[in-house]
């Protein structure tokens, strides 16, 4: 009775601490036609500049890992948790990883204040946690910052990618901006776009012409023996027009 009595509370209270453990950040589940559950990895939120979207990828896949990159008996772990172990050195390393390799990099998407706040406070919550031996570090692998500061990154880039598409829409339809412009400070719809421009525009490729001996395409284009180089130039002197008169004496060159 005891036995069943404790499996039923450790049921209970895996199913109440599922809901304050955020998802993984990297990759979504899904159910297939056959039932059988499978992951994939997130899709990136439309309307986003190349610049946020790779910010996005970079965060979620570095959070994964920090987190949730390791498996064992079905708790998810990562190497946040496994640096915390070691007794106040990798508390101090897990929380300069925490900024250095998510949140600094999320605020180069030119996120507002308040929500590089709340992400410091995730990291500070998961810090302080961290310092009580054995029970903190069970703690901070539920709490997963990184994934928690992954979340709340794509949610904004979500919503500015939503306002961006918004604004894009009522330019084609000639109408005025339906956003309001305390909330396109804060969002910042477009951020980034010009990145774009720069990435994709077309480089001209320099083409390297060699001055040695010509290849076999250069000989089989070349009509006359003589014509041994690169380019080939035709002069003519004194061509006579049909009236009998000389055009001119000025030799006319023609590049091939």
């Amino acid at each position: 009775m005891t036995s069943y009595l404790q499996k039923a509370g450790t049921r209970l209270f895996e199913k109440n601490l599922e809901q304050y453990r955020p998802e993984d950040p990297l990759y979504e589940f899904y159910t297939d036609n056959r039932g059988k559950q499978r992951r994939r990895k997130r899709a990136i939120p439309p309307g986003l500049s190349a610049r946020d979207a790779k910010i996005l990828k970079s965060v979620q896949r570095r959070a994964h890992y920090l987190d949730k990159g390791f498996s064992i008996c079905g708790l998810r772990f990562g190497w946040a948790f496994i640096i915390g172990i070691i007794p106040g050195a990798g508390d101090v390393a897990d929380a300069t990883l925490n900024y250095f390799l998510v949140v600094r990099k999320a605020r180069q998407a030119e996120l507002p204040a308040w929500l590089v706040r709340r992400m410091l406070l995730n990291n500070a919550i998961s810090a302080l946690s961290g310092l009580v031996p054995v029970a903190g570090d069970v703690v901070m692998a539920v709490f997963k910052a990184n994934s928690r500061n992954a979340a709340l990154l794509e949610e904004f880039l979500r919503i500015r990618g939503d306002e961006f598409l918004k604004l894009e829409a009522d330019r084609a339809q000639g109408k005025g901006q339906s956003v309001p412009a305390k909330d396109s400070q804060q969002v910042k719809p477009g951020a980034g776009m010009s990145d774009n421009a720069a990435a994709t525009a077309p480089q001209q490729k320099t083409k390297f012409v060699s001055w040695s001996r010509p290849n076999r395409k250069e000989k089989e284009r070349a009509a006359n023996p003589g014509e041994m180089g690169r380019f080939v130039e035709d002069v003519e002197l004194g061509v006579t027009s049909p009236s009998g008169e000389a055009k001119s004496s000025t030799p006319t060159v023609q590049k091939r």
